[in-house]
């Protein structure tokens, strides 16, 4: 198996590289938001892509599938997770949610869930403990901690229209 270098992207997430046996240098860029970008890097300069695919949560799991991931390993990572009871958990703010354009204090999501909006993913920004007049926008991603059901009602609130 080939050695995989792990390197740490404040603000960003994590990057994962690993040359195959063909010799070419491969990466997986795993953003805090949970998006993945597949990297190919350029043969003739190793800081270069050649090409980047952007892949969703959908063709995340698609890829593994085909790849030969194991549903254990992913059952793994959704416990780690799990804290104590509680769930930590990322949810994207949808264009048609009814939350959208709504401050935190308007839509009572906490006194809804039992959930906190512990950080706002925005973009290539992060709000660390928003108070209750940050304004929610499509495409937004909580960092949300809770209780499994309230992680659950909170994603159902976020995702009605």
């Amino acid at each position: 198996m080939a050695e995989v270098e792990e390197t740490q992207l404040p603000g960003v997430g994590v990057r994962h590289d690993f040359v195959t046996s063909d010799g070419e240098r491969i990466g997986v860029l795993a953003h805090r938001t949970g998006r993945r970008e597949l990297l190919v890097y350029d043969t003739t300069d190793p800081d270069s892509c050649r090409n980047v695919v952007r892949l969703d949560a959908d063709d995340t799991h698609t890829l593994a599938e085909l790849l030969g991931t194991s549903h254990v390993s992913e059952r793994l990572a959704e416990l780690q997770q799990h804290i104590e009871g509680l769930t930590i958990d990322w949810l994207p703010v949808e264009r048609a949610s009814a939350c959208a354009g709504s401050s935190l204090r308007e839509a009572a999501l906490r006194s809804q869930t039992g959930v906190s909006i512990v950080a706002i993913v925005r973009g290539e920004e992060t709000i660390a403990a928003p108070g209750g007049d940050v304004v929610l926008q499509p495409g937004d991603t909580l960092v949300a901690v809770g209780t499994p059901e309230g992680i659950k009602e909170l994603f159902r609130l976020l995702h009605q229209g």
